[in-house]
């Protein structure tokens, strides 16, 4: 069983707080490793590093200042990000990007703490993970603004349309694809899009504990999605490509590891 890379966790969410241990075990078990551990704040952050900081190998963090607390974005919460970029558990920036379907924060100050991070990654020469929802003009422009200064990007749990995600793909960015490709009700869309996603440009993701795949079987009584359900998606992912599981883990691993710079995972690994 080749061991599986989850992109996005918000493994610092209080959700975790009892058994955040116990979490990690069961990513372990069903070889979901390494984790990528989600900034969304400084000090979300913060906490991010610190966990990644108490399994080194086993699981990392991104820094960066989402959408929807854009509002706290200022010259201090650039200096704090520039400083946790720093530290060797920090892989890409972000989550940064637009969202304009709940607009926690004014469009206004989205774009200019989206731009800051943007010019940040290019300064620091460190990957993006990226979010967008309903703001899809605004967002590819800025990103093909700033591409020829970027290295890689990824756009985190990619919901959007053909359009778009030929846009994203002509700007040379990743995809990630979250458990939404299970939702009977809103996946049907990116179920016909997977498979136009090329192999070296797709990676896989819970965004735990939000986004538990609705047809997984049985499901948790609480309701939380966690790392190891990755391989769930994968299987959806696969099936949706017509791909054996185990190419498509593989292939979405090692581009992981290559995005990200850390180790790629082993090849096989013995069942449990």
């Amino acid at each position: 069983m080749t061991d599986i890379v989850d992109i996005g966790a918000n493994l610092t969410n209080k959700a975790f707080r009892a058994d955040l241990a116990g979490v990690i075990e069961r990513a372990i078990v069903e070889g979901v490793r390494p984790i990528v551990v989600t900034g969304t704040s400084v000090d979300v952050s913060q906490a991010a590093v610190e966990l990644a900081r108490t399994r080194p190998g086993l699981l990392y963090a991104t820094c960066g200042i989402h959408p929807h607390h854009a509002r706290t974005f200022g010259p201090l919460a650039l200096q704090a990000l520039r400083e946790l970029a720093g530290r060797e558990q920090v892989v890409a920036l972000g989550e940064c990007g637009l969202d304009f379907n709940r607009n926690y924060s004014p469009a206004a100050e989205q774009l200019a703490c989206f731009e800051a991070q943007l010019e940040l990654a290019a300064e620091l020469g460190l990957p993006l993970f990226l979010h967008e929802r309903d703001a899809h003009a605004d967002f590819a422009r800025l990103i093909e603004r700033w591409r020829p200064k970027l290295t890689h990007a990824v756009v985190h749990c990619f919901t959007g349309s053909a359009a778009e995600l030929e846009r994203y793909l002509a700007l040379d960015l990743h995809i990630g694809i979250t458990g939404w490709i299970c939702d009977e009700r809103r996946g049907q869309e990116l179920k016909r899009l997977v498979g136009r996603i090329p192999k070296d440009r797709l990676m896989i993701e819970t965004d735990a504990p939000y986004l538990l795949p609705r047809d997984l079987a049985p499901k948790p009584p609480n309701g939380r999605n966690e790392p190891a359900f990755l391989r769930h998606v994968l299987s959806a992912v696969a099936a949706c490509r017509n791909e054996p599981v185990e190419d498509v883990a593989r292939a979405t691993s090692a581009t992981a590891a290559s995005f990200f710079g850390f180790r790629a995972p082993s090849v096989q690994r013995e069942n449990h």
